[in-house]
């Protein structure tokens, strides 16, 4: 099992941009994060390994993309 880095997107590895995390690396006070009004549907939460959730965010581009089928979980 790998740790999770909380400043990349679980499912595609790319930059999440989370202000929460933003804010927490940096100390710096951040707008509130997109991702706290976003809708994530259950067939992409179910494609989060386990050890990521509540760690890292899934980026825009993941929630955005649809057909979430296509993604495949990085481990």
């Amino acid at each position: 099992m790998t740790t999770p880095d909380p400043e990349r997107c679980p499912l595609c590895g790319g930059d999440n941009r989370c202000a929460m995390e933003l804010e927490r690396a940096t100390g710096q006070p951040q707008p509130p994060c997109w991702c706290t009004t976003a809708q994530f549907p259950p067939d992409l939460l179910a494609r989060l390994p386990p050890e990521a959730a509540g760690k890292a965010c899934i980026c825009a581009a993941c929630l955005a993309a649809g057909d979430h089928s296509h993604l495949e979980t990085r481990t």
